[in-house]
């Protein structure tokens, strides 16, 4: 058996472990809750991750999409009386639409220009949230219920509703690996590489990026909406600015450009915000920061990249 084909076994057989560990995750101690909050975060931080690791743009403004999505599903299901299903379709849809208005505008900038643009635009949908009255403004939407998928699975239970959020986490991670080994992934890793030279090869990045721009946020905002089912409110720190820094933490402490990268920072962030919040209080911020930090020195590539570097180092020696 050559080198190669024994890493990506050992490739399979890990993630078939993580997916066990996952599927065997409520019976084993891990609170349902936190996973699923965890999943959704990790949703979101994969959906980043796909515009900033393999398309090369950083959007400063992801959490606008989230909390668009968030807001949307959570009136939809709480005022209208939508199904779930439903609900979390149309606020996929409405982060996506709003991706696709922001993105126009956006995509003919680079560099920092296009992440202020993005950043200023989110600051904007932030304030619409603030001031309009279906949001609830600084109370947020509040008593979201989680009804019935299909109108024949009761979402009530904390069990239940965490396999579907599974199940649908497991959907957007396969998309996005598809999306990336496909042709067009590969165009817009050259994108990413060097963009002149794609450019002169005929290709129009213009429209290719804004094609990676609006799934991402179509995806930013589907994690918005299962968060919302999960917690049962949408507030507006779903929106904020904070949010799009730490979406940011989590993919470079992951691992920029990596499958398992963004999905391990969410866990590392959420979890240490979970572990920390009732010992140390606010300064539960500060003590994410300085492990950035360190992080960022001691692995520049975050987790996964300095392993995925380590073994190709091994490989060739």
């Amino acid at each position: 058996m050559s080198a190669e084909s024994s890493a990506v076994r050992r490739g399979h057989i890990a993630w078939g472990l993580i997916f066990a560990l996952l599927l065997a995750a409520p019976f084993i101690g891990l609170y349902p809750v936190f996973m699923m909050k965890a999943l959704c975060y990790a949703i979101f931080a994969c959906a980043f991750n796909l515009l900033l690791g393999f398309t090369g743009l950083l959007s400063f403004g992801h959490a606008a999409y989230l909390g668009a999505a968030a807001y949307a599903t959570g009136w939809l299901v709480r005022t209208a009386g939508w199904s779930p299903e439903v609900g979390v379709l149309a606020g996929t849809l409405v982060a996506g639409l709003l991706g696709l208005a922001v993105g126009l505008i956006a995509i003919r900038r680079q560099g920092i220009y296009f992440a202020m643009i993005t950043l200023a635009m989110a600051q904007m949908i932030y304030f619409v949230f603030l001031q309009v009255p279906f949001t609830g403004g600084e109370d947020g939407l509040q008593g979201v219920p989680r009804g019935a998928l299909f109108g024949l699975i009761p979402l009530a239970s904390d069990i239940v509703l965490y396999y579907v959020v599974l199940a649908v986490f497991v959907a957007v991670f396969l998309f996005i690996l598809r999306v990336v080994h496909s042709p067009y992934g590969q165009v817009l890793k050259a994108i990413r590489e060097n963009e002149p030279r794609a450019i002169s090869l005929g290709y129009d990045v213009d429209r290719y990026k804004l094609l990676a721009f609006v799934l991402s946020t179509a995806l930013a905002g589907l994690a918005g909406s299962m968060k919302t089912l999960v917690l049962g409110f949408a507030t507006l720190s779903d929106a904020h600015w904070s949010l799009s820094g730490e979406v940011i933490l989590m993919t470079l402490l992951g691992g920029m450009g990596t499958f398992a990268g963004p999905v391990l920072g969410a866990f590392t962030i959420i979890g240490l915000q979970n572990f920390l919040a009732d010992r140390v209080g606010s300064w539960v911020t500060v003590i994410i920061g300085a492990i950035f930090v360190f992080c960022v020195v001691a692995f520049r590539r975050g987790f996964v990249g300095e392993l995925l570097a380590w073994q190709a180092r091994r490989k060739s020696d």
